[in-house]
């Protein structure tokens, strides 16, 4: 007789045969065969022996995990007016991406006595089914070490995001515990939560976690974390807004040893038992778009609301309205991308295609279950980051090497019973009407949509799936995705087929609605980079960020009366409410060249005094000093010295030494942008410090000029790749060699041209 401890019994309520635990399906019906592997939070040594079976469903495998061997079957959930603690996991629904969720509550007889083991899905565990092994994932501290200097500051970058968050309900100590802070790939996920004592950990407490981490940095970031780890622990850095910013830069630096390829295809069937496909998606069905060479990679799925009535009609307006936004937005170069203002931008697509459809709706006199509408789902890729914004159920999914991941939140009513803390998940799904939507586009103003947009940092190949619910239902992306998408990043088999076979999937297993997929495969090239990524830290910050993962949708039922909408004319621009990010570069340029004027202006002035600058935050009244604007690369203006941190090759055997201080002459847009953004003149002052020895056993001391080298030049014409190396740029009381006078024409030299 087989033992008990080997059979995981079929979820199929019909079947419920019991199968040994390496089939992947069940053997007499073929119906998927779930695994769910739970981490028990228990005030003990371990909740058992393996092989030990609880409750008579739960087979313990390790000390605290257990595996459901009745995964049909609903857990048994606790009273959670009594259970304070569980609300903190509910309410961070919003970010189960790092954060496990309540499976349900395992009540053990211990003698005259019971124990309440709290069950959490989706645990970071290494699992080999085969021979039913499972190991902890790594502790961050540990995989630290081998990780790349991009992932590194990409897993710092996730915990910024978390800490507000967490803080919010009491459980910021979980990001400071090594043994709870887990990695898995290239994402940072909680084992459990550690709540907080009576006092809630500060950001300095993180910059002294962090520190920790400074010397097995990768040598391009240590400076960069050490930096940002003093600026916590002193304060100088007291928000995560000011906090992700900093490492939104240094990523950004990263980012330029990164080339991403991607390609996109998406899929659309009416289905079965449908008359007609409501659902749109972009690019076309059937259509594959590759970037390169395409400049922009988008893809969307819509799936409309309103059957005969016009659903078909919504989900394509929004697609055709979404276009045109985004067109607009990827017009800017991405080195003049602001990711905070990116994401408000994608909102206000959204917004606009909602006002479209809900001025037809108004047009149409639709009211109530009348109107037409559509949910939302896009991905919109740029450089080493993956934007997605959703509205309503359509999700997207993220799938790598080490598992896949749900990344939205559907826009239903059991998802707010989660994030509200009323319900569990696995129970709120089974009540009625836990599916209908709170919100969608079109059902009434956008002053009450609330998008959700957020960003994903990519340090490694991926596949995002968007789908519609004819797909999503009943749990069949997490079913099929190892045996379906994963071959596409082992380049066992191309994104189309695999669209093709994910629509079979829908239709065969599921079959009750039209689908819609999108598959965006983003592969990485990376190597490290040879230069030193610096910490720029803004000396005074204005928050701008949104906390987009866990803004609330609590708008009314879709059905309930909808207030008019604003009704936009055709011809409206593409983005009504902001100043457009494609004419930011031009100003800069008008600013620039304004700045160079007054600059010329004082140079040529009879009284030959040096030129003075007027401060742009300087206050009318004479008695007011504004605080100066920080210094750095990113604003450098005529006039400023830079000290070099870096060799810098010039070609022919020419190098500007680490040490050399240069004076800005002008700074003028570049004609050629794939070389960099802007370019700079600049005249080489005199410095003896350039021509010290070099000392390769002690980086203090500069760099000299090579024993072969050519003459400096009076001059270089640098690109903004270049520049971005230098690393110093010094205030205007700094000592340097450097001194005013009129500077010679600018005669760009062959060897130091952009490239």
């Amino acid at each position: 007789m087989e033992n008990d401890a080997a059979t995981l019994y079929c979820p199929n309520e019909n079947c419920q045969a019991a199968n040994p635990l390496t089939h992947k399906f069940c053997q007499r019906c073929s119906t998927p065969l779930p695994k769910n592997y739970l981490w028990a939070v228990v005030d003990s040594p371990s909740v058992g022996s393996p092989g030990e079976i609880l409750a008579d469903r739960y087979l313990i495998l390790d000390k605290f995990v257990l595996l459901d061997t009745k995964p049909g079957l609903l857990a048994l959930t606790p009273e959670l007016d009594n259970l304070q603690p569980l609300k903190a996991y509910l309410r961070l629904i919003p970010y189960r991406l790092h954060v496990p969720q309540v499976y349900g509550v395992l009540f053990v007889a211990d003698g005259s006595s019971h124990r309440e083991i709290l069950l959490l899905e989706k645990p970071p565990l290494l699992v080999d089914d085969n021979i039913q092994q499972v190991h902890l994932g790594s502790e961050l501290t540990t995989a630290w070490r081998e990780a790349t200097s991009m992932r590194q500051l990409n897993w710092l970058w996730q915990i910024a995001h978390l800490w507000q968050p967490l803080v919010s309900e009491g459980v910021a100590s979980s990001l400071l515990d090594s043994y709870v802070l887990r990695v898995e790939g290239s994402l940072v996920r909680l084992l459990e939560l550690r709540f907080d004592s009576a006092t809630s950990p500060e950001l300095p407490q993180l910059g002294e976690f962090w520190q920790q981490l400074v010397s097995t940095a990768k040598p391009a970031i240590a400076e960069f974390v050490d930096r940002i780890s003093l600026a916590l622990i002193q304060g100088e850095i007291n928000s995560t807004d000011q906090l992700v910013e900093v490492l939104d830069r240094g990523l950004a630096g990263l980012g330029r040893s990164q080339t991403p390829t991607i390609q996109i295809i998406t899929k659309t069937d009416t289905g079965p038992s449908r008359q007609r496909n409501e659902d749109a998606c972009s690019p076309p069905s059937g259509t594959l778009v590759s970037k390169p060479p395409q400049p922009t990679a988008l893809a969307i799925v819509c799936d409309g609301i309103g059957g005969h009535e016009g659903g078909n009609v919504a989900s394509n307006l929004a697609i055709e309205t979404i276009q045109q936004q985004v067109q607009q937005l990827t017009k800017v170069p991405y080195d003049h991308i602001d990711p905070s203002l990116l994401l408000n931008d994608l909102d206000k697509a959204v917004a606009m295609a909602n006002d479209k459809i809900s001025q037809r709706n108004d047009s149409e006199n639709r009211q109530g279950r009348q109107r037409m509408g559509t949910t939302l789902v896009m991905a919109l890729p740029v450089a080493h980051e993956m934007y997605i914004t959703h509205v309503g159920d359509s999700r997207a999914y993220w799938i790598t090497r080490h598992g896949c991941y749900q990344v939205t939140l559907d826009d239903d009513v059991a998802s707010r019973e989660v994030r509200l803390g009323y319900a569990i998940y696995r129970e709120a799904v089974q009540q009625s009407a836990a599916g209908s939507l709170v919100q969608a586009l079109g059902m009434g103003s956008s002053t009450s949509l609330h998008p959700t947009s957020g960003r994903f940092m990519l340090d490694e190949d991926a596949v995002f799936l968007l789908t519609s619910d004819g797909l999503s239902d009943f749990d069949r992306v997490e079913e099929y995705w190892e045996t379906e998408i994963l071959p596409i990043l082992v380049g066992e088999a191309n994104i189309a087929t695999v669209a093709n076979r994910l629509v079979e999937i829908a239709n065969t297993k599921n079959g009750h609605d039209n689908v819609t997929v999108a598959l965006v495969h983003y592969q990485v090239q990376y190597w490290e980079p040879e230069i030193t990524i610096q910490a720029v830290i803004p000396q005074s910050y204005s928050a701008k960020t949104v906390d987009l993962a866990s803004r609330a949708t609590d708008a009314t039922l879709l059905g309930s009366p909808n207030h008019k909408t604003q009704v936009i004319p055709d011809t409206e621009p593409a983005i009504t409410r902001q100043f457009p990010l494609q004419w930011i570069v031009p100003l800069l340029f008008v600013v620039a060249a304004g700045f160079l004027g007054l600059f010329v202006k004082q140079l040529r002035s009879p009284s030959g005094a040096s030129p003075i600058f007027s401060n742009p935050l300087q206050t009318q009244n004479p008695t007011i000093e504004a605080t100066p604007t920080p210094r750095s690369l990113a604003n450098l203006s005529s006039g400023w010295v830079i000290k070099t941190n870096n060799d810098i090759s010039l070609g022919n055997n020419q190098s500007l030494p680490r040490g050399t201080f240069l004076e800005v002459i002008e700074k003028k847009s570049n004609p050629n942008p794939p070389s960099g953004s802007f370019l700079v003149s600049m005249r080489v002052c005199a410095n003896k410090s350039t021509q010290t020895p070099a000392n390769t056993n002690n980086p203090t001391v500069t760099s000299s000029v090579p024993p072969n080298s050519k003459p400096l030049p009076a001059t270089v014409l640098l690109n903004s790749s270049q520049v971005n190396r230098f690393g110093v740029v010094l205030q205007s009381d700094a000592p340097n060699p450097c001194r005013t006078v009129t500077q010679p024409p600018v005669t760009e030299p062959s060897d130091t041209s952009p490239t």
